[in-house]
């Protein structure tokens, strides 16, 4: 408690002293206050701490990250804030230690998501210390969680083939087509509005994206628009051919059963994915679709074909069919700045990452071929 008490009147002090002074100071109290009991009250975060939350947000904002990620964020300090119950001027190294532990039992959470907290709060703290709030943050000896590095899974050319081919609905093979040859975020997608798109220019523009809470009330699900995930989500993308005629089988599905956009999100409205309703959908709907398809497939295959190799489909989400057509303009060798523009990557390292696990296989086959070539070099060589 004492060490608290002499780094948070260090902390007051640092608008007047300079570094040599403040040592100085922390001396002069330690040693004043040696036998000397302190405590302090138990007290829950007080405004002071409301205000450090709201102008960290502020900052994160003017960054430019999205309203859902600063949401994420905030959730997440004031959680900490409230289990903890100090000021952030008072927290230390070992209470978060505690609180990322015990978070981690009692929600059986995984490593991934206690490192992501581990990263907001380290970058919550560092911003405090940044300003002037603390001296220094407690976070900087909590290392990055080790995690499994995960392979995103892909769909072949032939699984996807025979996924369009079990699409009963022009629709159910729209969606498809879309996610898998467009490589939007599903978010992306089921907030687009017909202005959005252009079929003479084939060119589809992304500058916001569809997002839904649940609030465990009466209110059910609310809708929302936001942001794209990056500054660089907002982006235009060139409209391939199979994508174009996705936009038309959708247009004409809705011509024939009479369906109208009737949903008005933030002021947003004519969306073109939208229930027999005409309310807008949501991620979790397309994946259910997703995995009806994938069902119905495979329940089809094995009913015809008995064989142990016999081609049945895993199950997948949309963020695969995503992944999957990054993968085939890896092997396509399209250049990476346009494959970053096209997914709206804000980081090129983040597009690398994936071009590097896309090319592994293609990289050796082609060393394979390189040693063929050279094998019959050799050959040839030793026949003259």
């Amino acid at each position: 408690m004492k060490e608290q008490l002499i780094q948070e009147i260090q902390r007051k002090m640092l608008p007047y002293l300079n570094n040599e002074q403040l040592l100085q100071l922390g001396d002069a109290l330690t040693e004043a206050l040696q036998g000397v009991s302190v405590s302090y009250e138990d007290t829950t975060p007080k405004q002071e701490e409301r205000d450090a939350v709201e102008a960290f947000i502020t900052a994160k904002r003017i960054e430019g990250c999205s309203e859902k990620t600063l949401k994420y964020y905030r959730k997440t300090i004031e959680s900490m804030l409230s289990s903890i119950a100090k000021k952030a001027s008072q927290i230390t190294t070992d209470d978060l230690r505690k609180y990322l532990t015990t978070y981690q039992t009692q929600r059986r959470s995984s490593k991934v998501t206690i490192d992501n907290i581990r990263r907001i709060l380290s970058s919550f703290f560092s911003w405090l210390e940044d300003e002037d709030f603390i001296l220094k943050s407690p976070v900087r000896r909590i290392h990055k969680v080790k995690t499994a590095k995960v392979v995103k899974d892909t769909y072949t050319d032939e699984a996807l083939e025979l996924m369009r081919d079990s699409c009963t609905t022009t629709r159910d093979l729209a969606i498809i087509d879309l996610l898998a040859s467009s490589g939007m975020r599903v978010g992306e997608i089921t907030g687009l509005r017909w202005c959005d798109i252009d079929l003479e220019e084939e060119v589809i523009n992304v500058n916001h994206t569809l997002v839904y809470y649940c609030t465990r009330t009466e209110a059910g699900q609310i809708f929302a628009i936001n942001t794209t995930k990056t500054k660089a989500g907002e982006r235009t993308i060139p409209m391939l051919p199979i994508v174009k005629e996705a936009f038309l089988m959708e247009k004409e599905y809705q011509e024939e059963c009479g369906i109208k956009s009737e949903a008005v999100v933030d002021g947003y409205r004519d969306f073109i994915f939208v229930n027999r309703f005409g309310n807008v959908q949501h991620q979790g709907t397309l994946n259910k679709a997703l995995r009806r398809i994938i069902r119905d497939c495979n329940f089809e295959v094995l009913d015809k074909d008995h064989r142990d190799n016999a081609v049945i489909l895993p199950k997948f989400s949309n963020h695969s069919l995503r992944h999957t057509f990054t993968t085939r303009m890896c092997e396509a060798g399209v250049n990476i700045k346009v494959m970053q523009d096209i997914l709206g990557h804000a980081d090129a390292e983040t597009t690398m990452q994936i071009y590097a696990e896309a090319t592994k296989d293609l990289k050796k086959s082609e060393l394979i071929n390189f040693d063929e070539y050279f094998a019959k070099q050799k050959k040839a060589q030793s026949g003259n």
